[in-house]
């Protein structure tokens, strides 16, 4: 069985909360929706992170 499709989608805004490696965002028809995940240093990090603080105590990140 063949189907065709046709559509037209208009967006005006999208305002997407929060992302992760094994979020899906999909605007219209898809057949299958094959997951995809990575992981990257991006930071070009070589060491581990420091250790956290014990809870009350505020910690600043440089960026």
């Amino acid at each position: 069985m063949i189907f065709h499709i046709q559509q037209t989608i208009q967006i005006n805004m999208i305002k997407i909360g929060g992302i992760s490696n094994s979020s899906v965002f999909q605007i219209g028809s898809a057949g299958i929706i094959k997951p995809y995940s990575s992981l990257a240093n991006t930071g070009g990090f070589t060491e581990p992170a420091p250790q956290l603080k014990p809870s009350g105590e505020i910690s600043l990140v440089p960026l």
